[in-house]
C-alpha cells in the first residue's frame, strides 16, 4: 500500500487528525512517510496548513501541498474566485507517484468529501485515486446522520472500481449516545468494508509526544496499529 488516499464524508470530521494518526503509526512501524495535501483552502500564504498540522502531530514526515487558496470553499470554487490556477487530478497523481518512489507510504489527503470539485472540468479526489490505482480510506462521523453519507461514499467508490480500504471514525466521544454506539456495528455494514479505527474526541489537542504514542492504539493492524475492532464493538454495544 505505497499510496493511501484519505477522504471524508464531509468537512470538520477529523480527516487531518486521522491522517496524522496513520502517519504516526506508520512511522512507529519504521516506515518513511510523505503527506500530500491535494488542495488547501481557507488558509493564507504564511499560515499553517493541514500538512503542517500532520507533521506537528505525527513527527518527521515529508509534506507537500499542490496549491492553497484563501477562501474556505471547495477547491475549484476557491481557485476561480481567487483568479488562480486550479489543481487537476493528474497533478495530484503525478506528485503522489513521485513521492512514492522515495517513501514507503504516501498519504494523499483530500479537501472535504470524495466528490468535491478541484477544477472546472469536475475533477475530483476520486479521479486522482483512479489514476494512482490507490485504495481510499474514508473518515466518517460517529453519530446520527453518518450512515447515509458513508454508504453513498462507499457506493461511489465501487461504481468507479476503486478499492475502499475501510472506515475510520474521526472523533469518538467520551460519552457516546445510542445512535453513535449503534453505528459501530452499522458503519462497516453500510460501507461493506471494515472499521479500521476510532480516534478519541480531542485527539488533535494532545501534546505531539502523547499523540504519537497513542496513535497506533486507535488504528487497526492494517494501518500499522493495534486497535481491535471486535473488542471495540463489544465494549460499545448498546
Amino acid at each position: 500500500m505505497p499510496v493511501l488516499v484519505i477522504t471524508g464524508t464531509g468537512t470538520e470530521i477529523g480527516k487531518t487528525v486521522t491522517t496524522a494518526a496513520v502517519a504516526a503509526a506508520a512511522l512507529a512501524a519504521g516506515r518513511s512517510v510523505a503527506v500530500l495535501k491535494a488542495a488547501q483552502t481557507g488558509v493564507g500564504p504564511d499560515e499553517r496548513g493541514d500538512a503542517d498540522e500532520v507533521a506537528r502531530l505525527a513527527g518527521p514526515v515529508t509534506t507537500g501541498e499542490l496549491a492553497r487558496f484563501p477562501e474556505p470553499l471547495a477547491p475549484g470554487t476557491a481557485a476561480r474566485r481567487a483568479g488562480m490556477a486550479p489543481v487537476h487530478p493528474h497533478e495530484v497523481a503525478e506528485r503522489a507517484a513521485k513521492l512514492a518512489t522515495e517513501h514507503d507510504l504516501v498519504l494523499v489527503e483530500g479537501a472535504g468529501g470524495l466528490l468535491v470539485r478541484f477544477d472546472a472540468a469536475g475533477g475530483t479526489l476520486a479521479d486522482a485515486a483512479k489514476l494512482l490505482g490507490a485504495p481510499v480510506l474514508v473518515v466518517a462521523q460517529a453519530g446520527l446522520g453518518t450512515l447515509n453519507v458513508t454508504e453513498l461514499t462507499a457506493r461511489e467508490l465501487r461504481r468507479r472500481d476503486l478499492e475502499l480500504a475501510g472506515v475510520v471514525i474521526g472523533s469518538w466521544p467520551a460519552t457516546p449516545d445510542l445512535a453513535t454506539r449503534c453505528n459501530v456495528a452499522d458503519l462497516p455494514e453500510v460501507a461493506a468494508a471494515p472499521l479500521l479505527g476510532a480516534l478519541p474526541a480531542g485527539a488533535g489537542a494532545l501534546p505531539p509526544t502523547e499523540f504519537r504514542t497513542a496513535a497506533p492504539t486507535w488504528l487497526s493492524p492494517r494501518l500499522d496499529g493495534t486497535w481491535d475492532a471486535e473488542a471495540f464493538r463489544v465494549r460499545e454495544a448498546p
